[in-house]
Parts: structure tokens; C-alpha cells; sequence
């Protein structure tokens, strides 16, 4: 993992360090079953609070779980949520691609617009798409290979 990038997610997941912020096993089996389950240090507890809160309605699917489940997730992703000066801020609509952040980090001049376009990519959404180890939480700069 590069430098850069392994220091944004020991800040990301706040006083925790980056092995005591494993997924909990259940955000992981749920979450990853239909995205990346994204490390919870990359949005403010806020943020996470109010998407736990909307599952019904989870940007566009019905991502409803049961009651106990969804309290224990959103009590792991509230301790385990980026609290550092960058993370802090709630992006709009609680979109991790539309935080402050990311679009610093995927700006046009490092990632041209017509790449969120590609059919192997689809979206800003797709991590893994370009960050080969997305899925382990991963995002160093060397391990990036934007297909085409």
C-alpha cells in the first residue's frame, strides 16, 4: 500500500488502527453483496447514521435489514467512522463519491471524466474497478489499473 494512501485510512478510521478496524462480519455479508462493503473510516458517523436509517431506501434499492442487525452495524460503522479533518465534512446525499476527498482524488486531471464511463467501470461507485484491492480496503496507489 503507498505511503499516501495507507496514512488516509489509518486517519479515516479515526483513534482506531487500521487492524482493529476489520469489518464486522455482518456489514461485510450484507453490504458486500451488492457493492464493496466500503471502509467505514470514509464518512463521518453522521453520514452513516442517516444511511442505516434509510435502508428502505438505500439509493434507489430496498437494503432493509432486521432491527438487531441493522443497530449492530450502525453502532460498529459509529465507532468505526472517519472522524479526521477531511472525513469529517458530510459529503452530499452521504455519497462517499461525492465527498471533498474523492473528487480531490479522482479530479479531471488525474481521472479524465469519460473514464466513469467505460462498460468496465460504469460508475465512481466501482472501486474495484481500478483499485485492485478495493475489497480488502486497500486503495494504495500502486495497486491502481484503470481498465478499458
Amino acid at each position: 500500500m503507498g505511503l499516501l494512501a495507507a496514512s488516509f485510512l489509518g486517519a479515516a478510521q479515526g483513534a482506531s488502527s487500521p487492524a482493529s478496524a476489520a469489518p464486522l462480519a455482518k456489514y461485510q455479508q450484507e453490504c458486500a453483496a451488492c457493492h464493496i462493503a466500503y471502509p467505514a473510516g470514509m464518512l463521518p458517523a453522521s453520514s452513516w447514521q442517516r444511511m442505516m436509517g434509510t435502508l428502505g431506501k438505500h439509493y434507489g434499492a430496498d437494503a432493509s435489514l432486521d432491527e438487531a442487525t441493522t443497530r449492530e452495524i450502525g453502532a460498529w460503522l459509529k465507532n468505526q467512522a472517519g472522524s479526521y479533518k477531511r472525513v469529517k465534512e458530510e459529503p452530499p446525499q452521504d455519497r462517499i463519491t461525492m465527498s471533498a476527498w474523492f473528487l480531490q482524488k479522482h479530479r479531471p486531471g488525474e481521472v479524465p471524466p469519460d473514464v466513469w464511463k467505460r462498460a468496465s467501470i460504469r460508475s465512481a461507485s466501482n472501486c474495484g474497478a481500478c483499485h485492485t484491492h478495493a475489497a480488502q480496503g486497500n486503495f494504495g496507489e500502486r495497486d491502481i489499473k484503470i481498465p478499458n
